[in-house]
């Protein structure tokens, strides 16, 4: 079988490998985004996915807007391949391109469609708390994340993975499947299921004020949105910025999941009342616990402006902080 591969970041990279890997398969070329400048050296930087196609002496195109680029589209018909493999690429294919390879274009999706298609399906799937997510292979369309449904794997999240260790497994899990979609797809053994458009849900791009804790929400949607959108989301601390970049909800309907944390939870005193954003206890050898509008949430892990990550517990140490202090929520959003 005979593809090329369309694929950008981290995420792709595992399937990429799947590919190579295989004896059947022969991986004709790679298309991903342009270099990008990146570090605090501002040098141009491959993606991870040209890194590991040069490695293999692939082929790679960087198109700026591939749907306009003749010369890259001319190639690919030259090619006469199978199929094209896209696994989170970031530009959109136009209906001219994903006619070009005999049996279609196959998407790897980090969701289970129809729920969370669009750019960022891990971090809003998280955000929203959901308890089970997955891949979905997909035939693609010119639509965004509309094509009907190949095959579908599912993993269970736990309370406390974040979108980097949820990218991670399904990174692999996506690469599984892919292969196996690809040859049953071959041998006509998968029947294409539409989407039901009405059980639709969209995962846009995240924006700078996703990132904004509001100390008012309860302690398990920010615990939800720490995740989620980790390690960007922040407060105020003493008129500076601070990252906060793990979390713990400490609560009655949370201990059962967290057997570790059972005991620092019973020691808490939840007789009085705290203001919201105050600090209300600092959990020796772990790290500050703040009142939330509904509960309370255990800072594991924080970053302040300008230096490294570090614990709760150290954070605590070396910024001397005190019970009844308060991180401050950001302004409203947009800001």
């Amino acid at each position: 079988m005979k593809v090329v591969f369309f694929g950008t970041p981290d995420f792709a990279v595992p399937t990429l490998k799947k590919l190579l890997q295989h004896p059947a398969i022969e991986v004709a070329a790679v298309v991903t985004q342009p270099d990008k400048r990146r570090g605090r050296g501002n040098q141009l930087s491959p993606s991870p996915v040209k890194a590991l196609a040069l490695q293999h002496n692939l082929p790679v195109w960087q198109p700026q807007r591939i749907k306009k680029d003749a010369e890259v589209l001319a190639q690919l018909r030259k090619l006469s391949v199978d199929v094209f493999v896209v696994v989170a690429y970031g530009q959109i294919l136009s209906q001219e391109i994903l006619d070009i390879p005999r049996r279609g274009c196959i998407n790897v999706h980090a969701s289970l469609l129809p729920k969370y298609r669009g750019a960022a399906p891990i971090q809003w799937c998280l955000y929203h708390g959901e308890t089970e997510t997955g891949i979905t292979t997909m035939l693609m369309d010119a639509g965004m994340d509309t094509g009907a449904m190949l095959l579908k794997a599912y993993t269970p999240i736990q309370l406390l993975d974040n979108a980097q260790d949820l990218a991670q497994r399904l990174a692999e899990i996506g690469a599984d499947l892919l292969i196996e979609t690809l040859f049953k797809w071959e041998r006509q053994e998968i029947q294409p299921i539409p989407q039901d458009d009405s059980q639709a849900t969209y995962a846009p791009l995240i924006k700078k004020h996703d990132y904004l804790l509001d100390w008012s929400k309860s302690a398990i949607a920010l615990h939800n949105q720490v995740r989620g959108f980790f390690p960007n989301c922040v407060t105020h601390f003493r008129d500076e910025s601070l990252k906060v970049i793990a979390t713990v909800p400490l609560g009655a309907a949370y201990m059962s999941l967290l057997p570790e944390f059972s005991s620092l939870y019973q020691t808490l005193s939840l007789s009085t009342l705290a203001a919201i954003g105050e600090v209300v206890s600092i959990a020796k050898g772990i790290g500050p616990i703040i009142q939330t509008g509904e509960g309370l949430l255990l800072l594991q892990q924080v970053q302040l402006a300008g230096k490294r990550p570090q614990s709760g517990w150290d954070f605590a140490n070396g910024s001397r902080l005190m019970v009844g202090e308060k991180l401050r929520s950001y302004a409203s959003a947009g800001s």
